[in-house]
């Protein structure tokens, strides 16, 4: 029987007044290009979001935190939307600044960046910040970081936790503390290469010589995939949290003798594969603007993915190549019209107390 193409009509969008974000991305849906791949993302964060038996793993990378997009971070966790997180330490790191008080401002990105250095501004394409600032927020995970024990190997996720609640005894409600609260852990594979690795060097110019194992890392992060029957994996930007979380459906086996994750079915082999299980991703959405032709990981296709056993054609993927500045805000304000209340979610990080 030959396939229907006539069965999805494209539909133009009528303006008018009152219509809510929602009711629009409804409408893009219908539409086509990089507006129906937002409506589409939208719809899949939704489903993912509502099927209980699915563990949300969120990648967050780039410098967004500057750009008025953490608090969207935090109210997907205090809803429980993300169940596990992974980011760049710029993230977990610059949205500190607006936490303590501090602020960042819009500029022109055509500004006399000369000058800018002299006055103590760093540049974010059209916002700025104050390096005195910056070196503040950096003084106080340096500060905390003296609080640690010297002797302990620490994983990002067990020095994230404990400075998250540190800085929510502060009243300093970043991601990390909101994180902390609501038993999300948070992951952050490359945080040397951030005011965190500043940061150490602080304490060691004090004395205290930081150790983060990144092996630690990676053995608690593999270690969950016990815990969950389906993921569902949501990236804003690419990077190292996107191959990170990636990695989640691949590699987790490799940690068991067997090579198979205790308490987990739905695996699956391939031809040539020896001792080899693959947990693909059953939903996964991207905000990008990296496209696949450069072969890079950031814009590494989900359909490339599959071949991989990251993800599988069963399941449901969109990539929206799209200003994660544009898409976070208008998606996330479609799940609050769309959704009741919070969800159950997974409260991962109870299982390292």
């Amino acid at each position: 029987m030959a396939e229907n193409y006539f069965k999805d009509k494209v539909e133009a969008i009528k303006p008018a007044k009152d219509k809510k974000i929602s009711q629009i991305l409804d409408e893009m849906r219908k539409t086509g290009f990089q507006g129906r791949s937002l409506a589409e993302a939208a719809e899949i964060l939704e489903a993912m979001i509502t099927d209980k038996d699915t563990t949300i793993l969120f990648g967050y990378a780039a410098s967004l935190s500057t750009t008025g997009q953490w608090k969207i971070i935090n109210w997907l966790i205090e809803n429980h939307y993300i169940d596990i997180l992974a980011a760049t330490g710029a993230n977990l790191s610059e949205d500190i600044i607006e936490a303590m008080g501090c602020s960042y401002y819009q500029c022109s990105p055509t500004v006399n960046d000369e000058q800018f250095f002299k006055q103590g501004f760093n540049r974010y394409y059209d916002l700025f910040g104050r390096e005195n600032e910056y070196l503040k927020m950096t003084e106080l995970i340096a500060e905390f970081i003296l609080t640690l024990d010297q002797n302990n190997k620490y994983s990002s996720r067990e020095f994230l936790y404990l400075f998250g609640k540190w800085l929510g005894g502060k009243g300093i409600k970043s991601i990390v503390a909101v994180a902390a609260e609501n038993n999300v852990p948070v992951f952050c594979p490359a945080i040397i290469d951030s005011p965190y690795g500043d940061a150490a060097l602080i304490a060691e110019s004090r004395g205290f010589h930081l150790i983060l194992d990144g092996v630690k890392d990676y053995v608690e992060f593999m270690r969950l995939s016990e815990n969950v029957k389906n993921t569902a994996v949501v990236y804003i930007g690419g990077g190292v949290p996107k191959d990170f979380i990636q990695l989640f459906a691949v590699t987790a086996d490799l940690l068991y003798p067997d090579r198979k994750v205790p308490n987990r079915a739905g695996s699956q082999t391939r031809e040539g594969a020896i001792e080899e299980q693959y947990y693909p991703h059953k939903y996964a959405v991207q905000i990008t603007t990296d496209s696949p032709q450069w072969g890079s990981l950031s814009g590494c296709t989900f359909d490339e993915a599959v071949s991989w056993g990251k993800e599988t054609k069963q399941g449901r993927y969109i990539q929206c190549y799209c200003d994660a500045t544009i898409a976070l805000p208008i998606i996330s304000h479609a799940l609050a019209e769309r959704l009741e209340g919070k969800r159950e979610g997974r409260q991962f990080g109870l299982r390292f107390k």
